[in-house]
């Protein structure tokens, strides 16, 4: 066989078990040194080739199909610096525990540390953030290096799918000439293996029953317990926890990336203004805690974070499916590794009820009074980034999924996003938490569930702002609400802002941009949103339409921080009122 008719059935072979192992969608960067593999997935039937222009953008597009339709997603670029430009995206699929495979193509070994173009060292490029790397055998047509291209393509996919997931580096070597042999309509099926595709079968993590019984006694035998419910993404859990959490009377702290602040399920032990009233010291006093069990990723939430710190001396369990290591303060005592709803099934029959509980009775008391008191934000006019969040629920309509990003949007959607009935999925990037990618990552997300809305600041937008392209080339249906506070809106919270000197220049960053030339651009609608009856209008106009719809809030960041402090301290006062009342 000459070279590219080798190169053909490999690659043939490596496209078919792709699709044989259930990979749907790839991504690809265009670029010369991967027309192989570009080619052969064009030719294939079963796979939806996404062109995405830019690598970096390209990456968190990818990114954000996998981590939507919970399958691995296959993201190709050429050669060089393109392949850095994915790391990012690969970061953040690393930490969120998303399936990704990533297909860099590489020149030969005789093209690299010569001096050749567009050649860098792939090599273990994105070091210990990728699950498993594989230098791939140059392209051969014999029985060995075929076997080989199927085996080591279903062992990747597998390994991106295995708790926990993430994401899998190969490299291609190609050489000259670049273009497979396309002419055979049955090509896919001539170079397959007559007893198929390789199976690999994997479990869920579990614990003997014996363990089960332990924890259902332990967990029974003190009423003063919390759970814990951070940033987690698993189909069946919400009704098990909540069966769990119902028996033993304990309230569930939701984190908004929990999936369970939205939907029909009962939500009598739900806490949802937690962010607010454990920044009160009488409140977290008074709610001292005997058992802690956390499912899930950190919370967002800070006050909650420092309330487990300092809560060190109950017994903290850390039910980990993915069996991974989330205890940044060091205060576990228990790190249990089994699948979440697993487990929540397992004690379920076997752990003792209670009719109800004094403990979990405090916690909904103090939630309703500051649900009662937060809801003033719902009195202000002038439009205000509390009330958007405050108001969210309201304005979207069911089965909608809401990307929010990083910064002050994801702390204002803990604080004021509270329960409700609607089947609203809130999405975010909570694994590296940077502002980086959100507009491609909420695209990519946006070609699996629909209607879809991104909210996110203006610094954050500006740092994405060519992936808005991708709504364009593939005619998606996205609408996006920037919250334009002419900077960094957090900042204002921390530290920094106690020392104005420079405080403007490092830290505010006010870049005074017009979004709507962009948006232009890009051939989407724009709007400066000029009261809320003109957004909630707008959402509702355009919940059937195609293309882009940018809607900008434009805030201000002193008044937002005054708006929150007010709150706070209003919500605190009631809150000390409501437990001097209690001690009486």
């Amino acid at each position: 066989m000459n070279h590219q008719e080798s190169l053909t059935a490999y690659l043939a072979a490596f496209v078919g078990e792709l699709v044989q192992s259930g990979v749907t969608d790839v991504v690809v960067s265009p670029g010369s040194r991967s027309t192989p593999l570009a080619l052969m997935m064009a030719e294939h039937p079963g796979l939806r080739v996404h062109i995405q222009i830019d690598e970096r953008s390209a990456g968190f597009f990818a990114l954000g199909i996998a981590k939507a339709s919970r399958k691995t997603v296959a993201l190709l670029c050429t050669s060089g610096t393109a392949a850095a430009n994915y790391f990012p995206a690969v970061v953040e699929a690393n930490i969120s525990r998303v399936p990704l495979l990533v297909l860099t193509a590489d020149r030969p070994h005789e093209l690299r540390d010569v001096g050749a173009p567009q050649a860098i060292d792939q090599i273990h490029l994105y070091g210990n953030h990728v699950k498993w790397f594989v230098e791939m055998a140059l392209p051969e047509a014999t029985t060995e290096i075929i076997r080989y291209a199927e085996t080591v393509c279903a062992r990747a996919i597998a390994t991106t799918q295995m708790s926990p997931a993430g994401p899998v580096h190969l490299n291609f070597p190609f050489r000259e000439p670049l273009i497979p042999l396309l002419d055979n309509p049955e090509l896919f099926e001539k170079y397959r293996r007559p007893k198929g595709s390789i199976k690999i079968r994997t479990g869920e993590l579990t614990l003997p029953q014996s363990e089960f019984e332990r924890l259902a006694q332990e967990w029974s035998a003190d009423a003063k317990g919390v759970i814990v419910c951070g940033p987690i993404d698993h189909p069946d859990f919400a009704d098990a926890v909540i069966t769990l959490s119902e028996k033993l009377q304990f309230p569930i702290l939701a984190d908004p990336l929990s999936q369970l602040r939205s939907g029909q399920h009962n939500k009598n032990v739900m806490i949802d203004t937690y962010d607010t009233f454990l920044r009160n010291a009488m409140a977290k006093d008074f709610l001292t805690p005997n058992i802690v069990i956390r499912f899930g990723a950190m919370p967002v939430s800070k006050a909650l974070t420092i309330f487990l710190k300092e809560n060190s001396e109950a017994t903290h369990y850390v039910i980990d499916g993915g069996g991974g290591w989330r205890d940044p303060n060091a205060i576990t005592s228990e790190m249990i590794y089994c699948d979440e709803a697993l487990l929540c099934k397992a004690v379920l029959p076997i752990v003792a009820g209670r009719q109800d509980s004094d403990y979990l009775i405090d916690w909904t008391g103090l939630n309703e009074i500051t649900k009662q008191h937060l809801a003033r934000v719902n009195d202000e006019t002038k439009l205000s980034e509390a009330k958007l969040f405050y108001r969210l629920a309201e304005m979207l309509p069911e089965n909608a999924t809401v990307f929010v990003g990083n910064s002050m949007p994801i702390r204002d959607l803990d604080s004021f996003f509270h329960n409700n009935e609607k089947n609203i999925r809130v999405m975010a990037n909570r694994g590296a938490n940077g502002i980086d990618g959100v507009v491609s990552t909420a695209l990519g997300a946006a070609i699996v569930h629909q209607p879809f809305y991104l909210i996110l600041g203006d610094l954050t937008l500006f740092h994405d702002l060519n992936g808005l392209i991708a709504s364009k080339m593939h005619k998606i249906p996205f609408n996006v609400i920037v919250i334009n506070n002419n900077g960094g809106g957090i900042f204002s919270f921390l530290p920094q802002s106690n020392h104005p000197k420079h405080f403007e220049l490092l830290f505010g960053t006010p870049a005074d941009l017009d979004f709507s030339h962009a948006v232009k651009m890009y051939g989407g609608e724009y709007a400066n949103v000029e009261d809320w009856d003109h957004l909630a209008g707008a959402l509702v106009d355009n919940r059937e339409g195609a293309g882009l719809h940018v809607y900008e809030i434009t805030t201000n960041r002193d008044s937002n921080l005054k708006e929150h402090r007010d709150l706070w301290k209003n919500v605190s006062q009631e809150i000390e009122k409501w437990l001097q009342g209690k001690a009486l």
